[in-house]
């Protein structure tokens, strides 16, 4: 564009008059815009309500002056859209159907840009023609419709694949994991001077505390003690389920391996069901490490955190020693404690009396074995068959006698002896919890003590009045943390003492059930032996009778022997009897 095409400058009035917009015509549009050219004018004589945009020129230059500028117009079309929710508004020849499968339509870039195109007021009107012909608002619609995402297709549920997932679990469940342990397959190893005898534990549960919900580990009786010990020394108050004791003679006897098998198998299983035992660490590096001695070793290694190996105490820093006797203030632990003296030496006197039925019952079988090999060695020196028939037959009786006995002694053992056994070293643990409360309430008054100390000590330095004031801010916080031990102190007791009341509860809960199932299972056993004893002499009676009816000592004759003597009228050989054969 040449500088004699640029219109010359136009009043206010043709400014204002300019910028206004026909509504007659909604066709053509006038837009007026700032010229980029350099302005030819020295002053601005037009006043900024004339223009509709004013730019300010580099100093260089001087100010810039409004020109009249006649844009091209452009006309709107309607056009006719399926899609739109207004409905069709114009031309359907202009619309465009969209192709879901064809991708979106890059825009056309359009020929008229307002800030390139300088058109003279001599072609406006030419050029209007001319720039709606070379505007398409179909591609803009285009492109918007392009732009919108369709939603994806809903799928049907019959044909969606079912996503596997595993079943929800119940709450109860989730906080209160089942355990099923099982203890067998005891075995010896080792040589003669290491020899013991190893376990496999195997474990089935729903907690999601453990890798697998089945797994098998290989202990020994030590294990089984070393978390007794843990689990005693974590949880302080709680009433911990104890292994057996310890025996060196006779350790390798099958009627004491099983004895213990079950013994140690009812003690994890009691373990594993309490609400705050199944929780422990220790309990789960015992029933899932493979490297059992290798975790222990480092665990040990380890800096113990505050209740854990080392106990409760050690982390109050106090000596726990117990400088003096212990007496109980609360008449229900006293009473309790008087309660399970007296229950732990009736306990006592019951597996006595259960030991001696055992004892018995081994006797009874070897008086058994004794009486049927006697039995035996007569019917071997005893000629007759009459005789020697049943003398054989009462031994191999009594035989099977023996081994009624003898398991019948071992079942009393595993059914009510091992109650009462388990019940005689529970009350040991519950004693064990009684003198850890005193133990935390030697604790407290220590604390107590020490706290009295050091408030003297402060009240001695505040007395003098010439004491430096680093060593009064010493005896504060020294006194500050006698305050903060002797509250933790008392706060361990009480809250073993509500623990230990929630346990005694449930001991005697426990102990019911335990006796009265014990009890019962003592009592079936006993009627089975009986019915089995019964059953066995009874099948030996009939043998003897069976045995008579047959006439064993007559052999029939053939029926063709009728005229040989010594025959019956039926023609049936009379046979001599044993007397006859004798003389």
């Amino acid at each position: 564009m040449a500088l004699a095409d640029v219109p010359s400058q136009s009043t206010p009035t043709e400014a204002t008059e300019s910028s206004s917009v026909n509504p007659i015509a909604p066709s053509s549009i006038e837009i007026h815009v700032d010229s980029q050219w350099p302005s030819l004018a020295k002053d601005d004589e037009h006043p900024p309500q004339a223009r509709l945009t004013t730019r300010r020129s580099p100093q260089s230059r001087g100010p810039r002056t409004t020109r009249k500028i006649n844009a091209q117009a452009t006309r709107l079309e309607a056009v006719d859209d399926s899609l739109d929710p207004l409905g069709p508004l114009g031309d359907k020849s202009f619309s465009i159907p969209p192709n879901p499968d064809q991708g979106p339509t890059p825009p056309r870039k359009e020929p008229f840009s307002g800030r390139n195109v300088r058109p003279t007021s001599s072609r406006s009107q030419s050029s209007t023609g001319g720039l709606m012909d070379s505007v398409d608002l179909n591609d803009e619609e285009q492109v918007a419709r392009s732009r919108m995402k369709e939603p994806p297709p809903v799928q049907s549920p019959v044909d969606a694949p079912k996503r596997q997932t595993q079943p929800s679990m119940p709450i109860e469940q989730a906080a209160k994991p089942s355990f099923e342990i099982t203890v067998g397959d005891p075995h010896k190893v080792g040589d003669i001077t290491s020899s013991h005898i190893v376990y496999q534990v195997r474990t089935k549960t729903t907690s999601k505390a453990y890798r697998q919900p089945e797994f098998t580990v290989s202990r020994r009786y030590r294990d089984f003690l070393w978390l007794y010990n843990s689990l005693h020394g974590n949880n302080p108050g709680v009433v911990v389920p104890p292994p057996p004791e310890k025996q060196a003679v006779g350790r390798f006897d099958t009627n004491f391996v099983e004895s213990r098998r079950a013994a140690l198998e009812r003690m994890l299983n009691k373990v594993a069901a309490h609400h705050i035992l199944q929780h422990d660490g220790d309990l789960k590096i015992f029933l899932e490490s493979d490297t059992f001695n290798l975790d222990v070793k480092n665990k040990e290694n380890r800096e113990p955190d505050i209740g854990q190996s080392k106990g409760m105490f050690s982390s109050l820093g106090i000596s726990v020693g117990g400088p003096g006797k212990f007496i109980e203030h609360d008449d229900w632990f006293h009473e309790r404690k008087i309660y399970l003296d007296a229950l732990e030496n009736q306990l006592k006197g019951l597996m006595k009396a259960i030991d001696t039925v055992v004892a018995q019952r081994k006797g009874l079988a070897e008086a058994a074995n004794d009486f049927s090999a006697s039995l035996h060695s007569l019917a071997t020196v005893e000629l007759s068959p009459a005789l020697s028939g049943p003398l054989e037959g009462l031994s191999d009786l009594q035989l099977r006698i023996k081994e009624l006995y003898e398991r019948q002694a071992q079942q009393d053992i595993l059914t009510l002896g091992i109650t009462v056994d388990e019940y005689i070293r529970i009350i040991g643990s519950v004693k064990a919890a009684f003198s850890q409360r005193q133990k935390s309430f030697h604790t407290w008054h220590a604390a107590e003590s020490e706290l009295q100390k050091r408030k003297n000590a402060q009240d001695k330095l505040l007395r003098q009045g010439k004491s430096q004031q680093d060593r009064l801010n010493q005896a504060a916080a020294d006194v500050a943390d006698a305050e903060r031990k002797v509250h933790q102190s008392r706060l361990l007791f009480e809250d073993m003492g509500r623990v230990m009341r929630n346990e005694l509860e449930k001991f005697e809960k426990e102990k019911v059930e335990d006796f009265k199932s014990g009890v019962e299972t003592f009592l079936e056993s006993a009627v089975e032996a009986q019915k089995e004893l019964i059953e066995l002499w009874e099948t030996f009676l009939l043998q003897l009778d069976a045995d008579d009816d047959a006439d064993a000592y007559f052999t029939p004759v053939p029926t063709n022997l009728e005229s040989r003597p010594g025959t019956s009228d039926g023609g049936q050989e009379v046979q001599p009897t044993a007397t006859e054969q004798e003389s």
